[in-house]
């Protein structure tokens, strides 16, 4: 555990989800796998296709739509249904298509492999504050066993614009009723979740489980108020 900067008494912490409380990689890879070999199967019009052509689609709403990226489930929905309705599918079809991409899509996302190291340790914390989890993914605590610890969860889209903007972390001093400045917000990403939640008013703990180099990480612009290596040891802080 490092110390950048004094850490004043909090009251609440929030969380980031993936890359935090578990390894996102190895469910995003087999995710992606498993979509793309439903749409190979789907119809004749995709058995060629590779990642690299679903991400075409991914770009085309983009570009039409900057914004959408603050909501990354409406943007893989419009991207679907572009997808779809470029290769000569009616309305109905286009729907029915998305409806089945999507639910095939949120089954593998989440079967994340959550540590119980995770568990104990979250277990422990809520029992002395409350916590709270703000995302700009689209896993579902729910189906990983991670919601019962979060007094609540706080997406990106539908809550707000995406980390590092403060709409979330302001949400979340709001609903909590408490002072912004005695939120500790923990996350692994120095940029969403560090400077985030510095720029909102909340202190911020890096976890950096891979032992970085914070000075010399590209996204290091703001210092966080301490770094951990592992989740267990923000049972010390409280």
């Amino acid at each position: 555990m490092r110390f950048y900067r004094p850490l004043a008494p909090f009251a609440a912490m929030t969380f980031d989800l993936d890359d935090t409380l578990y390894d996102n990689h190895p469910v995003i890879d087999k995710t992606e796998k498993e979509v793309l070999c439903f749409i190979r199967q789907y119809d004749v019009k995709f058995n060629h296709f590779e990642r690299e052509d679903l991400y075409v689609y991914r770009q085309a709403v983009l570009e039409s739509e900057p914004e959408i990226y603050h909501d990354v489930t409406s943007w893989r929905r419009q991207s679907v249904e572009l997808m779809f309705s470029h290769h000569g599918f009616n309305r109905e079809e286009t729907l029915r298509g998305a409806d089945e991409l999507m639910s095939c899509f949120t089954y593998w996302r989440n079967q994340i492999i959550v540590p119980e190291s995770t568990y104990n340790t979250l277990s422990v914390l809520a029992k002395k504050m409350p916590l709270v989890a703000i995302t700009n993914g689209n896993a579902e605590p729910a189906a990983c066993g991670l919601e019962p610890y979060f007094e609540f969860v706080l997406k990106a889209g539908m809550d707000g614009r995406a980390k590092p903007y403060p709409d979330m972390y302001h949400l979340a001093a709001e609903r909590l009723n408490l002072p912004i400045s005695q939120i500790l917000h923990v996350g692994d990403n120095l940029k969403t979740d560090v400077e985030g939640a510095l720029c909102s008013g909340m202190q911020a703990c890096w976890i950096n489980p891979e032992n970085k180099n914070l000075m010399q990480e590209p996204e290091g612009r703001r210092v966080p108020h301490v770094e951990i290596s592992d989740l267990a040891s923000l049972i010390a802080l409280i």
